[in-house]
């Protein structure tokens, strides 16, 4: 490294532990997520300033090819001025209204529109809340106590979800974090993609089991996609059983297609949830099902759910400038798989380029590969394999090179599409050197 690229890179190392500094004296741990502090990756990442298109600004004004996107809800690009002109109308005429309102009910018939599984539809702010409700409505729909779910798959941060999880929660079924034993008694994790362990749960726990809930694709540890018949397999046995399937679509609806992956792999379940893409980048989600099930919400049924900031005028704006834009275009995501196909396709060849054998996971927008060698992993613990120290050399690599990565191999890279054919390829170059210094030992941060 140069004398003045090693000044360069120290002054903005400087800079930016000054300002996670601030943020802690501040903030809790310095983060509102715990991600964000980059635990993972041995440091924080940069403050960002501001965000455009395909990138984002840090606080020095540097700029990067983003491929976090806000961990997916950035579909169209960052700063989209449909998105933008939306909520400035909306905010003029009310940011919040406390009650109903024909976009929120048109927004509702949309949904089931794109998604025929929701019949009825309540909407939130957050995945979190969406999962946390969609359980809430199996269990009084049911009778029944008990979820099963699946190590790795992330559901929010809600006590039933988070302990042997996916994403960077490293949480555990215990006291110190902040789970009772009830919680934990009532939940049933099991590895993803095995139809022989789900049968075996369900044959002992399924007329105590309300609800089977899953990523229908996996997008929270590493990108993990079904295996043929595995949906469905899962579907029948659900049904068998009496329990309710819910899809946790929070990242993959509107990113895979209108109609989600339930859309894509032909299996339609009792309850759906999303998020993240249907705001365009604001805060808000949805959970819907069949509408007996929905029935059980208050005021038909006795289960409460609500929230002052639910189906506000802004989020459900910009929800519906989301649509619109996707609406209009029939191709759109013809050319934003295109776009994921060329990275994933560029990430083998650089990958092949360093003598890595790593293999590159792909679905639409969404790209991924974990530093593990063998096979695509299929399960939590095949994903813990994964080489972390090594990733986290490469962040760091590629950061120094423009490009903004997930500060955790347990998160995937999501495209937009205002990402250029042009940042692709300035972006797999990117990987090819910060991948050969790695493999040869030298200093990867050299750009």
């Amino acid at each position: 490294m140069t004398q003045t690229t090693f000044s360069a890179t120290a002054t903005r190392v400087a800079s930016e532990a000054s300002d996670f500094a601030r943020a802690r004296r501040s903030m809790a741990g310095g983060v509102s997520s715990p991600v964000r502090a980059g635990t993972a990756v041995g440091g924080a990442p940069p403050v960002i300033a501001r965000a455009r298109g395909s990138r984002i600004f840090d606080a020095e004004d540097r700029e990067y090819i983003d491929y976090l996107c806000a961990y997916g809800p950035v579909l169209l690009g960052h700063a989209d001025e449909r998105i933008a002109a939306a909520v400035d109308r909306a905010c003029r005429q009310g940011a919040v209204l406390g009650g109903t309102h024909s976009e929120e009910i048109r927004l509702a018939e949309r949904l089931g529109e794109a998604m025929p599984s929701m019949q009825r539809v309540r909407f939130v702010s957050t995945g979190t809340e969406a999962c946390a409700s969609a359980v809430r409505v199996a269990r009084a729909f049911t009778g029944r106590p008990k979820i099963v779910r699946f190590a790795g798959n992330y559901h929010g941060h809600s006590d039933a979800m988070i302990f042997n999880a996916g994403a960077a929660s490293n949480s555990r079924a215990d006291a110190r974090a902040g789970i009772t034993q009830g919680v934990a008694g009532d939940v049933i994790a099991l590895p993803y993609d095995d139809l022989q362990t789900l049968g075996a749960a369900l044959s002992r726990e399924g007329d105590r089991v309300a609800a089977v809930i899953l990523e229908p694709v996996v997008g929270n540890m590493g990108l993990v996609l079904p295996s043929d018949g595995y949906l469905s397999g899962v579907r029948s046995l659900a049904t068998r059983h009496g329990a309710l399937l819910i899809f946790d679509e929070v990242i993959t609806g509107f990113r895979l297609g209108l109609g989600g992956a339930q859309e894509l792999f032909g299996v339609k379940p009792d309850v759906t949830c999303v998020g993240k893409v249907l705001g365009g980048g604001l805060p808000i989600a949805a959970f819907g099902g069949r509408a007996d099930v929905m029935a059980v919400l208050a005021p038909d049924g006795h289960v409460f759910q609500g929230g002052t900031f639910s189906g506000n005028p802004v989020c459900v704006a910009a929800a519906h400038a989301l649509l619109d834009a996707i609406e209009s275009d029939p191709l759109f995501y013809n050319r934003l798989s295109a776009k994921g196909s060329r990275l994933a396709r560029g990430a083998r060849h650089a990958l092949a380029d360093a003598g890595l054998d790593f293999p590159v996971v792909q679905l639409g927008s969404i790209v991924d590969f974990m530093f593990r060698h063998g096979g695509a992993h299929r399960t939590f613990d095949e994903a813990k394999q994964a080489d972390a120290r090594s990733y986290a050399r490469y962040y760091w690599a590629m950061l120094e090179r423009g490009v903004f990565l997930p500060p955790s191999q347990m998160e995937v890279m999501f495209l937009t599409a205002a990402h250029s054919d042009e940042d692709i390829d300035r972006t797999v170059d990117a990987m090819r050197n910060a991948l050969l210094a790695l493999a040869e030992g030298a200093d990867a941060s050299r750009p």
